[in-house]
């Protein structure tokens, strides 16, 4: 009777998973669907499944001669395309949110063996996991953050617990390099882990300079390991330098949503932990080291740079934290500090002895039973997103080249490809700076728009309602609204070819709503 108990009392990183899964799952505005990018990536990965060979250049727009694109993600779109054949955008959604609260579940687990006091792991993982929360999607990048935990983890257990797994990196790496170009940080991690230990050996005598020796010296054949080890993908030594061509390029950085610094005007929880841990540091008397240094300076910078990085910053942080935090606690006299010592040691104990794995089984379980009878439903939400836009495009067969927003591209290609090509989509490195410049041109209305569209031979315009060009069209005379909704207006050229449809739809008005225009994603 205990031991039944015991299964079905869940620790607390049951509840976080718990916790995690469910709200992902019950979320209203399905938020693992905020933008269209999942769509892109199914295709993608079907048509490798198809044509059984990967993609070196772009076949989702209509663009000539193709654009050549590396498909640095294409193990992780075969693997969503598989689960979206099997179970629909549903499924895809599930496996998810299954996949990000299994992630913080392993690192909860991970951050409670560098502290006895759990009032501190709960304390900061909270933390971590609102901070993360600002990019969590149904995109690759989740497969590349479970892998970047347990790289973290195993790093520092090798330098400060002399437990050696250095010997699982390079078939992680393997992995890694085919799933997300986020395999750079690991790259970066071993980077600042050696030169952590190299700076030790230069300052350091006797018996303590031999271990930094043996460190360095292992760490570097581990790094010449992974870097070869890398090369085996479609792309060879190319996949290496694509991450590195991305940030470089300032313009697609400061010009694309994902890639910008966090807006400090929102209230967002990475604000508060920034805040918690310069307040840790300023009271703690413990110096931090040359690594741990290296690495808050390293990844506040990178979220600070662009809020996708967030994530990293907070994983990266966290045991940092953790240190400094019961350190400060177990120098701390008086009753409170007393009592949260005692109130965690109890929590600890009790949170041991539970047993409840059996309750998130049951969770995952119910939730996929639901999804299998249709309780449970996953689908672009038809409010923010061109839905009604597309059927109208299906069932019309609208001939021609099309300028549509970039997000719109991305669902074009999930719903309506290849019957639709798209001028433009979420992959705005394949595009490139110089096409980028003249999607914003015609977003924008800026001079020499219509020059731009007359060399893509631009014949009808699917973009967002009452934005600047669909309010500028409406009024010209050369363009012809012939579908809106609050989400899309669809425009053709005023000329014979499209006569037929214009005079079908010539009763068509704009739905005037008070979004604004948006930009790249």
């Amino acid at each position: 009777m205990r031991h039944i108990k015991k299964i079905l009392v869940p620790s607390i990183a049951d509840i976080l998973f718990l916790s995690i899964f469910l709200i992902i799952i019950f979320s209203k505005n399905q938020s693992l669907l905020i933008d269209c990018d999942t769509g892109y990536h199914i295709r993608a990965g079907e048509y490798i499944i198809q044509t059984l060979s990967i993609p070196r250049y772009d076949m989702f727009s209509f663009l000539t001669p193709p654009i050549p694109w590396t498909a640095h993600e294409w193990l992780s779109e075969v693997a969503m395309a598989l689960l979206h054949k099997a179970f629909g955008l549903t499924g895809v959604v599930i496996f998810f949110a299954f996949f990000i609260a299994c992630v913080y579940f392993i690192f909860f687990k991970i951050i409670q063996t560098y502290t006895a006091n759990i009032l501190i792991c709960i304390l900061v993982s909270l933390f971590v996991i609102t901070s993360s929360e600002v990019h969590w999607l149904a995109r690759p990048h989740i497969f590349s953050l479970l892998l970047f935990v347990i790289w973290y983890y195993l790093l520092d257990i090798y330098h400060y617990k002399n437990k050696n797994y250095l010997y699982l990196f390079p078939p992680i790496m393997l992995l890694w390099v085919n799933l997300h170009g986020g395999f750079v940080i690991g790259f970066i991690l071993i980077g600042v882990y050696l030169f952590g230990n190299l700076i030790k050996f230069f300052f350091s005598k006797g018996e303590e300079k031999e271990e930094y020796k043996r460190k360095t010296k292992l760490l570097g054949i581990t790094a010449i390991a992974c870097l070869l080890v890398s090369l085996i993908n479609p792309y060879s030594y190319q996949i290496l330098l694509f991450p590195l061509k991305l940030t470089s390029n300032k313009f697609i950085m400061d010009h694309v949503n994902e890639f910008l610094s966090p807006n400090f005007h929102e209230s967002m929880p990475f604000k508060y932990m920034l805040l918690f841990m310069i307040a840790v540091f300023a009271i703690s008397r413990k110096r931090i080291n040359i690594i741990e240094l290296t690495l808050i300076v390293l990844f506040t910078n990178m979220a600070l740079y662009s809020a996708r990085y967030i994530p990293l910053f907070a994983i990266i942080i966290a045991p940092i934290l953790i240190n400094q935090t019961e350190l400060i606690l177990n120098q701390a006299d008086g009753k409170f500090a007393g009592f949260l010592k005692k109130r965690g040691e109890r929590i600890a104990s009790i949170d041991k002895s539970a047993k409840g794995y059996l309750l998130p089984f049951i969770a995952v379980a119910l939730v996929s039973i639901f999804a299998v009878n249709g309780k449970i439903e996953f689908k672009f939400d038809e409010k923010k997103k061109p839905v009604m836009a597309v059927e109208f495009l299906k069932k019309e067969h609208i001939t021609g080249n099309m300028f549509n927003d970039d997000e719109f591209g991305d669902y074009i290609i999930y719903a309506a490809w290849p019957e639709y090509k798209v001028f433009f989509d979420g992959r705005s490195d394949m595009y490139g700076e110089e096409r980028m410049k003249e999607y914003f041109k015609v977003m924008g209305i800026g001079q020499g728009w219509d020059k731009v569209l007359t060399k893509y031979n631009i014949n009808w315009i699917i973009y967002n309602a009452n934005s600047p060009l669909s309010n500028f069209l409406i009024e010209s005379n050369g363009w012809k609204l012939i579908y809106a909704d609050e989400v899309a207006n669809i425009f053709v050229r005023n000329t014979p070819e499209y006569q037929s449809l214009i005079d079908k739809y010539k009763n068509v008005k704009p739905v005037i709503i008070k979004d604004k225009d948006k930009g790249a994603k």
